[in-house]
């Protein structure tokens, strides 16, 4: 994974638009970042906690048969 910065100096209208650009990772990368921020309770994960996300299908109906079906706390 490549972090790409960009500063932002309020000229740019891009930066302003809801259509943010959308990258391709791998799952497994991307499920160790989001547990390793998880895990230490990193305050920049609520950032993105009313973002959606994009995924496949069969990847959707997994987790949403996991979360229906776990044992209560």
């Amino acid at each position: 994974m490549r972090p790409r910065l960009r500063l932002f100096t309020g000229d740019d209208d891009a930066a302003l638009s809801t259509d943010a650009r959308q990258v391709t990772m791998k799952f497994s990368e991307f499920f160790q970042v989001v547990a390793e921020a998880s895990r230490f309770k990193r305050t920049w994960l609520q950032d993105f906690a009313d973002d959606e996300v994009r995924l496949p299908e069969d990847l959707y109906e997994v987790l949403a048969a996991y979360w229906t079906l776990r044992p209560g706390a």
